[in-house]
């Protein structure tokens, strides 16, 4: 079985003159990060991250991860900023055998269009949305109808 736990950035400023893939969390988005974080180490234990390099995705791993039990290695991928749900699918592809239950942390549309690609199901992604897929195969099977989807969530702060 392999777990695919989809997770879009927390809410981003839009602060001007910044270039799109330097914009950072805003005041909400510090605050649900977090309770992402939280939800994340209640139900899932991530034996690997893949994340966009974008500064919102990057603030949004540091204050899920300041969360979790036991941190997992991080890979940043330029491939997941500004993208496509076939070139998420194809990142899906690539992934080590050995990781289990792997953590894509990315932007919309993508992660909604990856989750309907892979399970046929649509899931609404706010910000800090997560979706937990299950497969039955290895990683280089992830295509069309490849998952299902087994939870979504949007975990939001105090």
């Amino acid at each position: 079985m392999a777990d695919l736990v989809i997770m879009r950035h927390a809410k981003s400023a839009w602060p001007d003159g910044i270039a799109d893939i330097e914009r950072p969390l805003d005041e909400r988005g510090r605050r649900d990060a977090p309770s992402a974080g939280r939800w994340l180490r209640e139900h899932t234990a991530l034996d690997l991250v893949v994340s966009s390099p974008a500064l919102r995705t990057r603030q949004t791993w540091q204050l899920v991860a300041a969360e979790l039990e036991t941190v997992p290695e991080v890979r940043f991928d330029e491939r997941l900023y500004a993208t496509s749900a076939a070139t998420y699918a194809a990142v899906v592809r690539e992934l080590p055998a050995d990781a289990g239950t792997v953590l894509l942390l990315g932007h919309n549309p993508d992660v909604e269009d990856l989750v309907g690609l892979l399970s046929g199901t649509p899931v609404g992604f706010k910000t800090s949305t997560i979706a937990v897929l299950k497969a039955p195969g290895p990683w280089e099977n992830a295509r069309r109808g490849w998952a299902t989807v087994e939870t979504s969530v949007t975990p939001r702060g105090e």
